[in-house]
């Protein structure tokens, strides 16, 4: 039986749709992309909700990026909104609130003490590092000058523990002293949390980017479809449909889910989003506010911030939970945790998928790391340029 596809693309998330389509059109294949989800885009997909704001339904998306290919070839989809994301931490001060802008900087540091104080560090730490530099707070504590060294426990207690214990759901003593480690202190009035080049937002929204990505005469989408009801892996070989299949694969899923998570389930972080829509043009100062010291929620988004939509007397909000990831209907496998024994677990399922012949896995989940969205295209660009040599 002749198949009538050359390539099969396994979720039509930002990894998937590249692929699809620089085979599509660089490579003149044809290419079938199956998406579980009744949308395209992944983690990235936008909507309006019932009150007309676009919103991010899997959590917030900013596009930054050093790579000229990358912005270029998405660029070939979409219109740009400039946009430079600011994020502020939000803490108690007293009978009120403080914020100040993350990652800790000069700005922060003339919020965070009383004047005299923040002159006085801000001067000695110029002196010591220099202008627009990012030092970590490992460095500031050995500092000889006891007051950086205190300006460096400042910045874990009030911006990273707290915030990264709920993130991760870790005690402190749980926490790699080398992430804490590299935590920075940006002496510089930058607020912006980005420094790439490249910064700005799909001005139609991801969606209607990865739409027009997909939208090729050699590329076949078909959503709400479960691979596993289509592909089997049996003995190095793939069927589609229940025919072998010869062509080239890709696989942007979950490692472990491919393979029955025969070995056991990868671990995850997963996140919950509450969504709440107000009565007002702007309910917050920025578009992420991060709650570093206090709630159960680690940071809270208002999307008009991030595409711009103007929408007189509405607003939504989302609130983000995170906690462990179990498998259960509905959850999202977000954020890998990349530790040794997860590695070696990884791993087993790697080398399952190297049985079985120009079958590829791709992504965050297909590979259990952490891609920002111009990685993860300069990836599938990357492989795309090997399988078409």
């Amino acid at each position: 039986m002749n198949q009538p596809y050359d390539c099969l693309v396994i979720g039509a998330g930002p990894a998937g749709a590249v692929a699809a389509r620089e085979l599509a059109e660089r490579g003149g294949r044809r290419v079938l992309v199956l998406e579980r989800r009744n949308h395209v885009g992944g983690n990235t997909y936008d909507r309006f909700d019932e009150s007309g704001v676009l919103i991010h339904q899997y959590g917030p998306h900013i596009f930054h990026t050093n790579s000229r290919r990358v912005f270029e070839y998405l660029s070939r989809f979409t219109a740009w909104r400039p946009y430079e994301h600011k994020v502020v931490a939000n803490i108690p001060e007293g009978d009120g609130r403080l914020e100040y802008p993350v990652p800790f900087n000069l700005v922060s540091l003339r919020k965070a003490f009383p004047p005299e104080d923040a002159h006085r560090l801000e001067d000695k730490l110029t002196a010591a590092y220099g202008r627009e530099k990012k030092v970590t707070i490992l460095e500031l504590r050995r500092n000889p000058d006891p007051e950086i060294a205190a300006l460096a426990d400042y910045v874990y207690d009030h911006v990273f523990v707290r915030y990264t214990m709920k993130q991760w759901g870790q005690t402190p003593e749980e926490i790699d002293p080398n992430t804490t480690a590299r935590v920075p202190v940006f002496l510089s009035e930058d607020c912006r949390y980005f420094q790439d080049v490249h910064q700005g937002m799909p001005l139609e929204g991801y969606t209607p980017l990865f739409q027009r990505m997909l939208d090729h005469p050699n590329i076949t989408v078909e959503l709400n479809t479960d691979a596993a009801a289509r592909m089997r892996l049996e003995d190095g070989r793939v069927y589609l449909d229940g025919a072998p299949f010869a062509g080239t694969v890709i696989y942007t899923g979950a490692a472990d889910e491919l393979f029955g998570c025969r070995y056991g389930r990868l671990p995850y972080r997963t996140l919950d989003f509450v969504f709440e829509t107000h009565p007002v043009d702007f309910w917050q100062s920025h578009g992420t506010v991060n709650y570093t010291v206090d709630q159960d929620y680690t940071r809270i988004t208002e999307f008009k911030y991030l595409t711009g939509q103007e929408l007189p007397g509405a607003t939504t909000i989302a609130r983000e939970y995170s906690r462990s990831y179990t498998g259960e209907a509905g959850q999202v496998p977000y954020y890998a945790i990349i530790n040794p024994e997860n590695n070696a677990l990884y791993a087993r399922y790697a080398a399952e998928a190297e049985r079985y012949p120009d079958f590829h896995l791709l992504g965050r989940l297909a590979e259990y790391k952490y891609y920002n969205m111009d990685a993860i295209a300069a990836r599938a660009l990357e492989l795309c340029d090997d399988l078409l040599k």
